[in-house]
């Protein structure tokens, strides 16, 4: 078992030092005042968020771009809430900006993809820019997309996601979850096998979309609205995918309130993972869960056992470090190193929780989302 222990975790370290580096070969992209000639569709799917849509519009009405060069596409799935108070009161009170309430037209098992399709069917612009409706945009979010695509001149770009002022201890614990997800994301695309992206801040070409007939091939899953066309993108063009590493694009969004929820939406994410096509994908997978498990095992066995460990204190500890790295570097991108402090208590619990999530994700054949129920195969 020690043998097997040492080259898990030394996969995982070198996994993980491979994404650090591939993190610094993605250069920080800085917002450059150029003039504004993309036009933009932001889609917005979004049901039952009558609680959230008025921070996001407020959000968007801050935002420094001329308002003919972008459009606001909200995607109704079916909300059964006091969201159209909310949205009558904003269009009346933002006349000069131009945005449209459109019904989602369900035509598949994921409505978020059904919705996003919806979007662009109706979009006039030639760039897509999605996120979603419990998030808040920065002031610069098109400028700085703007100035990326005159500099870049890629199709497909991904952009990063933090949580909003993070208070309790399920804020903070998402806070460095989701730090680990985004700084291994940007290290893929730094080393050019880019195999995670979120939707809640995603842009790419219309044509692109089009051409590559969307999410045709993928829409009996309910999540994946994000990676799947990534990987699409990526198989056709490789050298036109890239991630737009920049404070000024950084998208907030609202960590989930209580651990039941937490754990749904952990379980809707995993559940893809057995459809990705990038092997590269399906291999960090495999060793982010086997890693987890063994450094579970060692702290158990250092916790429980009568003789002290040096192999297996050794293991943990490396797994701590690069792990603390790759926390920490994206952190400072989004300029939350507070959550930082909280690492040596959430270092423990989190294996467990990563193990947790793989093994429901494989066993379970259903999970709860947005009041509906997905199966997860």
């Amino acid at each position: 078992m020690t043998i097997i222990a040492i080259l898990i975790i030394a996969l995982y370290t070198l996994l993980i030092g491979v994404l650090i580096i591939g993190f610094f070969k993605v250069k920080e992209f800085n917002y450059h005042s150029e003039i504004a000639s993309n036009s933009f569709s932001i889609i917005i799917p979004f049901r039952n968020e009558a609680d959230n849509l008025a921070c996001l519009l407020k959000s968007i009405s801050k935002l420094n771009y001329p308002s003919e060069k972008f459009e606001i596409l909200l995607i109704n799935d079916n909300s059964r809430d006091g969201f159209r108070l909310i949205l009558n009161a904003f269009i009346k009170e933002h006349s000069h900006l131009n945005i449209k309430i459109i019904e989602n037209n369900r035509k598949s098992s994921s409505p978020k993809k059904d919705a996003i399709e919806t979007g662009i069917q109706h979009s006039k612009f030639e760039w897509i820019l999605t996120t979603d409706a419990d998030c808040i945009v920065p002031i610069f979010w098109l400028r700085t997309y703007n100035a990326f695509i005159l500099k870049n001149e890629p199709y497909f770009m991904a952009g990063p996601v933090a949580f909003s002022k993070p208070a309790s201890f399920l804020d903070h614990f998402q806070q460095l979850d989701l730090s680990a997800l985004i700084g291994s994301t940007i290290g893929g695309f730094g080393i050019k096998k880019p195999f995670m992206c979120s939707g809640a801040n995603l842009c790419y070409r219309k044509d692109l979309f089009l051409q590559l007939n969307g999410f045709v091939g993928n829409n009996h899953l309910a999540s994946g609205d994000d990676v799947f066309l990534l990987e699409k993108t990526h198989e056709h063009f490789p050298n036109k995918v890239s991630y737009l590493k920049s404070y000024d694009a950084l998208v907030y969004t609202s960590a989930e309130k209580s651990i039941s929820k937490l754990i749904q939406q952990r379980i809707r994410w995993a559940s893809k993972a057995t459809s990705y096509s990038n092997p590269f994908s399906k291999l960090v997978s495999f060793i982010v869960f086997l890693s987890n498990l063994i450094f579970a095992y060692c702290l158990l066995f250092l916790f429980l056992s009568k003789n002290f460990s040096p192999i297996y204190f050794a293991l943990v500890i490396s797994k701590i470090i690069v792990d603390f790295i790759i926390i920490w570097i994206t952190l400072s991108l989004g300029k939350n190193e507070k959550s930082i402090l909280w690492h040596p208590i959430i270092v423990l619990l989190h294996p467990i929780f990563i193990v947790s999530i793989a093994i429901f994700a494989i066993f379970s054949s259903k999970y709860n989302w947005k009041n509906r129920t997905f199966s997860s195969k």
